[in-house]
């Protein structure tokens, strides 16, 4: 192979590299942006959900596509985060953007709070929309699926944009009568699904009380599910169980190999299983401890 071949072959390795680095950036940037707009409104969200009974998780999800999370022209230079038109009754101050066609006119707003509620009226003042108030507010697939059939907007596939996100961020967290605002500047959790079952990553600083406070359920519920008690902290990183843990691991999983620091406990939170079932299927017991080494049956 010639230099002048191999130079140009280098070139183009370069290059796709470069470019799997700043995919990558825009990835993770667009992730962040998308919880720390969870975290800034979903206080807004849940009050709405409070007056008016429109889900907290349709605002927030509705909120996320129509700003872009916060980000699009019309979200940073006049606070709406619904993409919401004039219309004929419209009397306050006015922004053209091209959207379906050119040049249309949209709502501007002192802040967001003032879009988060015009977004509610918009809603429950519509008549094309009261079909949807006869719906639970937890029914957010009902909800999602009633804006598209009533036309808020053209794209075909918007009630099945706005699942992904109420799920891919659990914010169906908020539907809840219980749910409160999370504390000033904090990320929610992104859900995670381990062995079929939802859970989330304790992260450093908080304690199982903040997570069960973030979920609306009872500590001691949460505890149960992760078979600990009040004196014990699981450490940084572990898996946290929001329902209870299976009694065996999916089919990838099959075995594992017991690592130097590893408890049944910890080995239950890695798969999700019991540590009851854990212990039975391997005879783990005084007559035959955890050792480093040993392969463990799970399932």
């Amino acid at each position: 192979m010639n230099r002048a071949r191999l130079a140009i072959i280098l070139m183009m390795l370069l290059a796709v590299s470069s470019c799997s680095v700043q995919n990558a950036a825009v990835s993770t940037q667009g992730k962040d942006a998308y919880s720390a707009y969870i975290a800034k409104y979903s206080g807004m969200a849940v009050d709405q959900m409070k007056k008016y009974g429109i889900p907290a998780s349709i605002t927030l999800a509705q909120g996320l596509l129509e700003s872009d999370a916060g980000r699009s022209v019309l979200a940073t230079k006049c606070n709406n985060h619904f993409g919401i038109k004039c219309h004929s009754d419209w009397t306050g101050r006015k922004m053209y953007h091209d959207d379906d066609a050119r040049q249309e006119c949209f709502r501007c707003y002192r802040n967001a709070d003032d879009s988060f509620r015009d977004h509610s009226l918009f809603l429950v003042n519509g008549a094309r929309y009261q079909s949807l108030f006869k719906l639970g507010s937890t029914d957010y697939k009902g909800w999602a699926k009633g804006l598209k059939a009533a036309g808020y907007a053209t794209s075909p596939t918007y009630a099945t944009k706005l699942i992904e996100l109420i799920e891919r961020y659990g914010l169906d967290r908020y539907d809840s009568k219980k749910s409160v605002r999370l504390k000033p500047g904090q990320i929610p959790h992104q859900p995670l699904l381990v062995n079929g079952q939802n859970c989330v990553r304790l992260r450093e600083g908080e304690t199982l009380k903040d997570i069960a406070r973030e979920y609306g359920m009872q500590l001691s519920l949460l505890r149960r599910f992760n078979e600990v008690d009040r004196k014990f902290t699981p450490p940084v990183g572990t898996l946290i169980y929001l329902e209870r843990k299976k009694a065996r691991a999916d089919r990838e999983h099959k075995a594992y190999v017991v690592k130097k620091g590893d408890s049944l406990w910890s080995i239950s939170q890695q798969f999700g299983i019991k540590v009851s079932s854990l212990a039975k299927r391997n005879s783990i017991g005084d007559g035959n401890p955890l050792v480093t080494g040993m392969t463990l049956l799970l399932r």
